[in-house]
């Protein structure tokens, strides 16, 4: 069967409305995250507002599937999937390279910021979690905001851990793994959307 957009289409207006609140709501925290992230030295926070980027990403690209075939919801998945590879990718390179020429994360900075963002994701978490099973790009959206509150609630720790040690390099630590859980979730989706498409082929 060929993208024709003949089968049932699950898409809504309440799905729409959420998905743009969520892209709002995650380009606004990608700019702060960064921001701090660069002023405080924290490469966890880097990471984790690169974790926001991508989820703008992902809900634009939903966004652009409103109302379109089974086929090109798998594609924008399959687009979703690269771009967390990518941004995995370079968020083990920069721990890298602030491990090697060395950083001065500022905890204080990345509990709050993170702590902001972990507001954000919980409640675009919930507001998903009823179209999560609507669709293929949705259950990417979703599985992008779980990776999320995760990451937050790992840069929160990593800020207090510093806080009370001056072990400056659990936030390195943090930054690498957000990086690998990243690329572990973009093959994910990426699995997710090539079965959508074969079955959407058979």
């Amino acid at each position: 069967m060929t993208d024709c957009g003949c089968e049932a289409k699950t898409d809504s207006p309440a799905q729409r409305r959420v998905l743009s609140i969520a892209l709002g709501l995650n380009a606004t925290m990608f700019v702060v995250g960064l921001v701090a992230g660069l002023i405080g030295q924290s490469s966890g926070l880097i990471a984790d507002s690169l974790d926001m980027f991508a989820d703008a990403v992902a809900f634009g690209i939903a966004l652009s599937a409103f109302n379109r075939g089974t086929a090109f919801k798998a594609r924008a998945a399959m687009v979703s999937g690269g771009v967390l590879l990518t941004l995995g990718i370079g968020v083990l390179l920069d721990s890298v390279r602030r491990g090697v020429f060395g950083s001065v994360p500022e905890s204080h900075v990345m509990m709050g910021v993170a702590s902001i963002s972990l507001l954000v994701n919980a409640t675009v978490l919930y507001l998903l979690g009823t179209y999560r099973d609507q669709g293929v790009h949705l259950r990417a959206t979703w599985i992008f905001t779980r990776v999320d509150v995760i990451a937050n609630l790992a840069v929160i720790l990593s800020g207090l851990t510093i806080l009370i040690t001056g072990f400056r390099f659990v936030d390195l630590i943090v930054g690498a793994a957000i990086g690998l859980y990243v690329i572990k979730e973009g093959f994910e989706i990426i699995g997710e959307a090539r079965e959508a498409g074969e079955r959407q082929q058979s």
